[in-house]
C-alpha cells in the first residue's frame, strides 16, 4: 500500500474533543503533496495519527456553509 504523506497548512479550528483527547478539527491540508483542501477529521492529540474524515475544495464548502446557513435548527 502506498504511503499517504499530509502537510497540515493551517489549523483552523477544533470541533470537538472526545474523552481519549483526540480533536475533531477542520484545517487546511495538503494530501501527498496536493492543492490544500479543507478537511475535516479526527486527530491524535500529536497530529500523528488520524481517523477517516472529509476534505473538500472552496466551492464544496461554500456550498456546504450556504446548505448549513438555510437549515431551521
Amino acid at each position: 500500500m502506498a504511503e499517504i504523506t499530509y502537510d497540515i497548512i493551517e489549523e483552523l479550528g477544533i470541533l470537538s474533543t472526545n474523552p481519549k483527547d483526540w480533536t475533531k478539527e477542520i484545517n487546511l491540508v495538503s494530501w501527498n503533496g496536493s492543492k490544500a483542501k479543507f478537511d475535516i477529521r479526527d486527530w491524535a492529540p500529536d497530529h500523528e495519527k488520524m481517523g477517516k474524515g472529509i476534505t473538500l475544495s472552496k466551492e464544496e464548502l461554500v456550498k456546504l456553509r450556504d446548505i448549513i446557513n438555510n437549515l431551521e435548527l
